[in-house]
């Protein structure tokens, strides 16, 4: 029998793929963004950076930013019943209007 890859990009054929007319470089001002402690985010991962990137099971997470590391940002997430904290890039992220 073949033994199964265990990469950490495995089974994400479709989540980390783009559509036609999103595909190539990402814009210059998603990299630049600047997020503040507190602010709600969503987990939305570009598969053309592979640095920074959370784990696709994250994906399509909501979270809040508790502080920064370096160009990353730490965002906390609830998993099942524990708040685990993520390192991701904010290519990775996208602003989210939470109780407005």
């Amino acid at each position: 029998m073949v033994q199964m890859s265990e990469g950490f990009r495995r089974k994400t054929r479709k989540k980390l793929s783009k559509k036609p007319r999103e595909r190539g470089l990402y814009p210059i001002t998603r990299a630049l963004r600047e997020y503040k402690e507190g602010e709600y985010v969503a987990i939305k991962i570009d598969p053309s950076v592979h640095k920074g990137m959370p784990h696709p099971r994250y994906h399509g997470r909501t979270g809040v930013v508790v502080g920064k590391q370096g160009k990353a940002f730490l965002v906390k997430i609830r998993d099942g019943g524990k708040e685990k904290i993520l390192i991701a890039f904010p290519q990775h992220l996208k602003p989210v209007n939470v109780g407005q």
